[in-house]
């Protein structure tokens, strides 16, 4: 990307029932957010309109139906149906669902064709996404289809970042899904992260255990000794900074997640309930680990707030900048790490250590 080029944000509208594009458009409307990137939405003109009237905002949109037609300094909208569905705030509608899962897919198209530099995520419904062409839990695992690399969810805000062994798996499965495998994929994936995408030299990762109080020496079950101990062993032999498995319920409160760069959980609430409650709405979901950049707030749909213009758009704003400062990390990362200086070869036949200089 040349340096006068702003960075295009692609931007999926989510659920048009829910606060997805109120607070999409409240983070837009702030003046500074130009002069950082190029929004692109995907969606269409009409339920944007809606929104932004709805709110009372002034901001201009700019409608296109081509990625040449995109314009800096403007707030771009690609125009992907001329048939979107009318928006009836706070109701879970399958055409709400087709076209926030249409608005995705176009962006994760993008995405992959270099169209886009990187892709905010606002919120859908796990529910009424659901089709025969879509069939994933959500954005995560679909991304993980479509992307290379091994996908990740990461929760993360400037001062905690919490990422997960399994995510959108039933508890019933979270025991027999942890494998050694898995444990070391996710350290690599996380180890990987902190460094390319957050410029952490020597990351400092805490694992949490599976088992309230570890198993208690396999008293509450036997996977923390059997599989997260000797598995850790393993990858600190490799020289990474990992420790655990620490007792998940006294971890946060204690203060001791302070000491690390970032904590890996078991399990999806395990890790996104302290998470959330220490940082919700000052946190951001984000795909570690894959060849591309996504971004999403840290809540849902919020159906029952959704068209009372009173929702907060402080994660999605910090969603949209972590994007962009992730991308720019990346950057120069790669940049560093590519051109890493070779020491030459000692050349023989020169001067003895007896010579005079």
């Amino acid at each position: 990307m040349k340096k006068e080029e702003k960075i295009r944000v692609g931007i999926s509208v989510g659920d048009p029932n829910g606060i997805g594009m109120e607070v999409m458009l409240k983070t837009l409307n702030e003046a500074m957010v130009l002069d950082f990137c190029t929004p692109i939405i995907f969606g269409a003109v009409k339920p944007v309109s809606f929104v932004k009237k709805n709110l009372g905002l002034s901001l201009n949109l700019h409608g296109v139906d081509a990625f040449a037609k995109v314009i800096d300094g403007k707030i771009n909208v690609l125009n992907m149906t001329k048939t979107p569905p009318v928006i009836a705030f706070g109701e879970e509608t399958q055409e709400a669902g087709a076209f926030a899962i249409a608005s995705f897919a176009a962006a994760v198209k993008a995405l992959k064709a270099g169209q886009i530099d990187v892709l905010v995520t606002a919120p859908i419904s796990k529910t009424n996404i659901q089709s025969e062409d879509f069939s994933f839990p959500g954005h995560t695992d679909y991304l993980a289809q479509e992307l290379e690399g091994e996908a990740m969810m990461l929760m993360v805000t400037d001062t905690l970042k919490v990422g997960l062994l399994t995510d959108h798996v039933a508890v019933k499965d979270i025991a027999q899904t942890i494998t050694p495998a898995l444990i070391t994929q996710k350290v690599e994936t996380l180890f990987t992260a902190l460094q390319r995408d957050f410029g952490i030299r020597k990351p400092k990762i805490a694992l949490l255990g599976i088992n309230p109080h570890v198993g208690d020496n396999g008293v509450i079950g036997d996977e923390d000794d059997k599989v997260l101990i000797p598995t850790l062993e393993k990858i600190r032999a490799t020289g990474k900074i990992v420790y655990g498995p620490y007792a998940a319920d006294s971890f946060f409160g204690t203060g001791n997640y302070k000491n690390f760069d970032a904590i890996l959980a078991a399990y999806h609430d395990q890790g996104l309930i302290p998470f959330k409650t220490l940082s919700f709405g000052q946190g951001v979901n984000y795909t570690a680990g894959l060849s591309k950049i996504r971004t999403s707030p840290d809540h849902g749909t919020a159906f029952e707030i959704a068209g009372k213009g009173t929702a907060d758009e402080s994660s999605f704003r910090e969603a949209l900048f972590t994007a962009i400062q992730i991308y720019k990390k990346r950057q120069e990362y790669d940049g560093l790490t590519a051109n890493v200086l070779k020491v030459s070869p000692k050349k023989t036949g020169g001067r003895g250590r007896h010579s005079r200089s």
